[in-house]
């Protein structure tokens, strides 16, 4: 097949939309698929298979964008066009202008078109720290509709949660739900050894921004009983990275900050004693499903607005959303309880929430053959 992907915030290495959009690339090309990709990461240019636009200026909110370290596209209709004409389906990442544009000329020219549902409306509205208010999630769900959902053959949602969210604002959709996928690296657990210091090291991945919430787990260890034995290490980067260091050193925590490379997250994740996952908002939150994966403890918000609080095994493993209190009591249980930690480790191992990334991708490869051949 001849597929088209459009993706603003390619080759982000901390953003997961960023991620899942290299994974979905990457597998399509490997299975003898010819993937064109439109983006606006300037190191493309020039690279077969790339058609690279401008960065999207914001005249009003600019300096947020910026310290967001996020990138969007600015669509530009000859390059667009040169990237949809002749593929057999285009598959749009995220519901912004350049998608819109992308669906409207694949429309034009009958090309059937796909779209995932990777940015929940609150990961925008946290920016402007509005992530709690109800009416503007409501007024983006129905503008993502307008904009490129109803437009879509098919709408490729990682996880049930999320698509029930959309649905329940904006009404049914063709669509398929469909995991990221961990890597199988990420899959079997293998036995642990304890740090030649006993320390205990807890995790927790991803990016370091206002809807994660990295800044409730800092407080979270530095209340604990354990504060001297704990290792928290947030692998990632992002925009608040500055502020939460300095709020590990005022809450005495010790903190180890940092992107860690691919190869070396299975190593990291199986050092873990537990994994923290305090992000208010989640569509799926695969770093989560990667310790679950390895067999490591997990302990998750409690947010209506995150799919990982699916993932607890009971309400040991949930704390109250944006309290470090709650967390820090979860956090002292599972570490004081070897035998339960060893008991939920073996449970999230063989539960089967953790899907391997190739057969993920497999899934996609079906849905985008089903979709080119109008069984979708």
């Amino acid at each position: 097949m001849n597929i088209t992907v459009i993706c603003d915030v390619l080759g982000i290495k901390d953003n997961g939309t960023s991620v899942a959009a290299d994974g979905l690339i990457t597998s399509m090309r490997s299975r003898g698929h010819d993937v064109r990709v439109v983006c606006c990461d300037g190191k493309r240019k020039g690279e077969r298979g790339y058609y690279v636009l401008p960065e999207r200026s914001f005249p009003f909110v600019g300096g947020i964008v910026r310290r967001a370290g996020v990138a969007l596209a600015s669509p530009v209709e000859d390059i667009v066009f040169a990237a949809v004409e002749g593929a057999d389906v285009v598959h749009c990442m995220l519901p912004f202008k350049t998608a819109a544009l992308a669906a409207d000329l694949a429309g034009e020219l009958g090309i059937p078109v796909t779209a995932g549902f990777h940015c929940t409306p609150e990961t925008v509205s946290a920016y402007l720290r509005l992530e709690k208010s109800a009416l503007l999630s409501r007024m983006l769900y129905r503008r993502y509709r307008r904009r490129l959902y109803a437009k879509a053959r098919c709408v490729h949602y990682p996880t049930e949660f999320i698509r029930r969210e959309y649905e329940r604002i904006a009404g049914h959709t063709e669509g398929r739900v469909i995991s990221n996928g961990v890597s199988p690296d990420l899959i079997g657990r293998i036995a642990k050894t304890r740090p030649s210091d006993g320390r205990f090291v807890v995790l927790s991945t991803g990016r370091y921004s206002r809807e994660k919430r990295q800044d409730v787990l800092i407080r979270a260890v530095g209340m604990s009983a354990l504060r001297e034995r704990i290792v928290l290490v947030l692998a990632g980067g992002g925009p608040q990275e500055e502020r939460y260091r300095r709020l590990a050193a005022r809450c005495g925590a010790d903190v180890r900050f940092g992107y860690v490379p691919p190869e070396e997250m299975p190593a990291l994740v199986r050092s873990a004693d537990l994994y923290v996952h305090p992000a208010y908002v989640e569509s799926e939150g695969i770093a989560c499903l990667e310790a679950i994966g390895c067999g490591i403890p997990i302990v998750v918000s409690d947010s209506p607005r995150s799919a990982a609080r699916l993932y607890a095994r009971d309400e040991r493993s949930l704390f109250s959303a944006d309290s470090p209190a709650s967390l820090a009591s979860r956090i002292d249980y599972w570490l004081t309880h070897d035998g339960e930690r060893e008991k939920a480790g073996e449970y999230y191992a063989s539960c089967g929430l953790a899907r391997s990334r190739d057969d993920c991708m497999a899934d996609m490869e079906r849905m985008f053959a089903d979709v080119a051949g109008g069984k979708a």
